[in-house]
């Protein structure tokens, strides 16, 4: 792929938990997962019981589940013991209000400990968690939760009163709101107050045991087409939440975990709530906006052993300055994943040469709940690429005709890609335990996205001759020029390289000639003006590395570069400015506005 392989040094602290990927794939079974939860009797399950309760009932229950470090840099511990009491008594307080198995409780709230509890006392109540990420406005939060049937929402005062209140009379489900607010103060009429309503629950509530395919999570997805999608995710989940943090982050026991995803995104749920704690270690929160400074003083304070973040807060830290990082002790960390979208190579060799640590990238969708292929610690990392499948999950490359369409045989199955370097569409075979059970609502769109045998991820990749496989692009967002198809990405990637720029959006833009030609949007590093000096030379660089053909044929200088909330680039809005056309859902958008100055 025309990139240097990193192999990682033959000494750690502690020993990988993936030594051998090849004879992990032959050996791993997901029943090898279960056996490392205790499970409820009669094959019963509940993910927050595994996630808190069997540690609380055992050795580690003094252990520090929860450090959190609040915008002021105050940090608060709650140890398994203390989580088990607290989520226990959210979910008898929540009995108490008549709410129960299968209801839903959203959330809207920053990032304090009451929105882990909430998360964790729902699930214990065998109610479906259902988060909303805090910058959202009152638009998308209504059409959330009204396809959510939201029974109960947990927020904070202040969010409630700019968010919720002017579309209140538009939820039709909502029974009752639960307000985290600033001690002393009274309650808002027509609200329960968060603190009255943990004091009149049991603190010795047990889990409700649950079968394996009851629903535990709904995270909702924006699509292209202005309606988001509801995936729909069980409490059997918690096999691969173990099994993907044990090989794909490498926790082991005694780590400080530290996930920088929101979790009103699944990132944020499936690793910076349940994961960490199902394996018992310290999960660290920082209720803070992203600060270089901050970050790293984190890393050092607070030892973090494993940190999982995304490219775009690898970008901004690389933006920052490499200079930063020298300020401060990082000699805790072992570890560093990232995962979000493609981790460009020069975000992996920066890691390595900056933070003495190369990044491991993975690659997973809301719709599969966690991690499914990966860069482990042990294996060589080959930088741009998302790595090689977990242990328990099976991958392909399945061929497409002219017009982007699955090629089938007779029988209805998928024709898989067999060769190396091959173009097609990612696909994995249905059964991994994270998978989702199913769009809320939408039963075709869910049927239709499984076919010849396969989930069809609508990602285009290529696996190399060695069970890598590489990111091509999103199979909207491949451009076809002049009968070439090209990924965004490995054109964005050839602009990050240059020292110049510090984001990069690709699309195609229509030309009568060629079909389309390709078309990048730049932001800068600081000391760098836009010039038609650095067009020129961002164009020869390109075509040097990518050929006449797959280079940029114009480049625009674009400051603000959209992104997602969860820090992807948004290519289709970038399209979609340029040719003049709808938009479509724009909830997942970045805004200036920050919701993050306490309840």
């Amino acid at each position: 792929m025309g990139v240097r392989p990193i192999t990682k040094p033959g000494s750690f602290l502690v020993s990988p938990n993936l030594v051998d990927y090849e004879a992990a794939r032959e050996s791993f079974t997901w029943g090898d997962a279960g056996e490392q939860l205790d499970g409820l009797g009669d094959g019963m399950i509940n993910l927050a019981h595994e996630a808190v309760d069997r540690h609380a009932h055992g050795s580690l229950k003094d252990h520090v589940a929860l450090r959190w470090m609040s915008k002021s840099g105050d940090v608060r511990d709650l140890t398994y013991g203390d989580l088990s009491e607290e989520t226990s008594r959210f979910a008898s307080a929540l009995r108490s209000l008549g709410v129960g198995r299968g209801d839903s409780v959203f959330a809207l709230s920053s990032r304090v400990p009451e929105l882990y509890i909430a998360a964790l006392g729902c699930i214990k109540n065998g109610s479906v968690f259902a988060p909303l990420f805090s910058a959202f406005g009152p638009e998308p939060i209504e059409t959330r939760m009204v396809m959510g049937h939201g029974k109960v929402l947990v927020t904070t005062e202040r969010l409630y009163k700019r968010k919720i209140i002017p579309i209140l009379d538009r939820l039709p489900d909502l029974e009752h709101v639960i307000i985290v607010s600033q001690p002393g103060r009274p309650p808002i009429p027509g609200t329960i107050d968060f603190d009255h309503f943990m004091a009149s629950g049991d603190p010795d509530t047990p889990a409700e045991a649950m079968d394996r395919e009851d629903a535990a999570l709904l995270h909702f997805t924006s699509g292209t087409t202005g309606t988001p999608k509801g995936a729909i995710h069980v409490h059997g989940a918690v096999l691969h939440h173990w099994a993907s943090a044990y090989f794909a982050l490498d926790l082991h026991p005694g780590d400080i975990f530290w996930c920088t995803a929101d979790p009103g995104w699944v990132t944020g749920t499936s690793y910076g709530i349940i994961a960490p704690f199902v394996h018992g270690v310290t999960n660290v929160v920082d209720e803070g906006d992203f600060d270089a400074d901050r970050w790293y003083g984190i890393i050092q304070d607070l030892a973090v052993t494993v940190w999982y973040t995304a490219p775009t807060a690898i970008r901004m830290l690389m933006k920052a300055g490499d200079d930063i990082p020298d300020e401060y002790d990082l000699s805790s960390l072992r570890f560093i994943a990232s995962v979000g979208e493609p981790l460009n190579p020069e975000g992996v060799y920066w890691g390595e040469r900056v933070l003495g640590l190369a990044i491991h990238d993975n690659w997973w969708q809301t719709e599969t709940g966690g991690i499914m292929i990966a860069n482990y610690q042990a294996s060589e990392i080959r930088p741009g690429s998302m790595g090689r499948p977990l242990p328990g999950v099976e991958a392909s490359i399945l061929a497409l005709n002219d017009h982007g369409d699955l090629i089938l045989t007779d029988d209805g199955s998928a024709v898989e890609i067999l060769e190396p370097l091959v173009e097609g569409e990612l696909a994995l075979r249905p059964g991994w335990p994270a998978m989702f059970r199913g769009y809320l609502g939408m039963d075709e769109r869910y049927k239709d996205c499984f076919r010849g045998g396969w989930y069809c991820t609508g990602d285009r990749a290529e696996r190399d001759a060695d069970g890598y496989f590489w990111f091509i692009g999103r199979g909207d967002d491949v451009i076809k020029s002049a009968g070439h198809l090209i990924g965004p990405f490995e054109v964005e990637s050839a602009l990050v390289a240059h020292p110049a720029v510090a984001e990069a959006g690709v699309i195609g833009v229509p030309n009568e000639v060629a079909g389309e030609i390709v078309k990048a949007f730049v932001s800068l590093h600081h000391g760098y003006e836009w010039s038609s000096d650095l067009e020129r030379e961002l164009k020869a660089w390109t075509r040097k590395r990518l050929g006449a053909s797959v280079a940029p044929r114009e480049i625009e200088y674009e400051p603000d570069l959209p992104h997602t909330r969860s820090g992807k680039i948004m290519r289709r809005l970038l399209k979609a400015t340029e040719l003049g056309l709808p938009t479509g859902d724009l909830s997942s958008l970045e805004q200036e506005e920050t919701d993050h100055e306490g309840p």
